[in-house]
């Protein structure tokens, strides 16, 4: 029933279409008719006092506006009314619109508040080409900001593989330092264990030096006493040999005093049998 109902609107509508059209028509060529005559009332009539009487200073004040304009600048047009037909195209291009997310839902709900279907196609189209370049340029902006933030955050790594690398090399040098500064103390224990070692030594040869000429004057001392004891002993035995020429005493036996005194040897067995 709603398809035949709309069958029957369209045909009623195409047969009374020329009805429509001449009745627009008239519509339109009284009013540029009276646009007409108004300007030439209030440029070349006798009578624009009583007009201006009649309809009031004021509006006279903007009807003067118009002398200066032609026919073409009141923009007379008449169209009927849109059908639900026509309706719902410009609705379903809002919302094929809306689902391309090439309009907001502001712009829809002010095309849906014009009554005029094709200024609501074009406000639509001037709408989509506005939010295109906003959207255009909103990604230009993302992008710059999105280049800047790349370009920030290859700095900053940069920034930071510097200071690691200053890092390492302060860690390396401090490390050189340390060894460096070991090696040194190294040497210096080493030269003093040296030091230590030499002088020990010198110590240890001077002392075995002053035992070997300790020991050599010892040795020379006991010689010098043996020597000191002999000419004693040849002294002693002289003067008994004097003494017994002298008193005429028998011969007397030196061997065994001799001998007790150098270290107590019986010379006995060395005498005449």
């Amino acid at each position: 029933m709603v398809g035949l109902q709309k069958l029957a609107a369209a045909n009623s509508n195409t047969a009374t279409r020329h009805i429509l059209q001449a009745g627009m028509f008239l519509t339109t060529e009284t009013a540029e008719a009276l646009s007409l005559r108004i300007s030439d009332i209030l440029e070349y009539s006798p009578s624009a006092e009583a007009f201006i009487q009649a309809i009031g200073a004021h509006n006279v004040a903007t009807l003067n506006e118009m002398k200066n304009l032609h026919l073409y600048d009141f923009g007379i047009f008449i169209e009927l009314a849109p059908d639900e037909e026509e309706k719902a195209q410009l609705e379903n291009n809002i919302q094929m619109a809306l689902a391309q997310n090439n309009i907001d839902l502001e712009d829809a709900i002010d095309l849906r508040n014009v009554r005029n279907v094709k200024l609501a196609n074009q406000l639509l189209k001037i709408k989509r080409k506005r939010k295109l370049a906003l959207d255009e340029e909103k990604a230009r902006a993302v992008a710059q900001n999105q280049a800047l933030a790349n370009a920030q955050t290859a700095q900053a790594q940069a920034q930071a593989e510097i200071q690691k690398q200053q890092i390492l090399m302060q860690g390396q040098m401090q490390m050189e330092q340390f060894k460096s500064q070991l090696d040194q103390n190294k040497l210096m224990t080493e030269a003093e264990v040296k030091k230590q070692l030499m002088r020990l030594e010198f110590e240890m040869n001077y002392q075995l030096k002053q035992m070997d000429v300790e020991n050599q004057k010892s040795k020379e001392k006991q010689k010098e006493d043996r020597k000191d004891e002999r000419t004693r002993i040849q002294a002693s035995q002289q003067s008994e040999l004097i003494d017994q020429r002298k008193t005429g005493k028998p011969p007397k036996k030196f061997e065994s005093s001799g001998n007790d005194v150098l270290g107590g040897l019986d010379m006995s067995a060395f005498g005449p049998r």
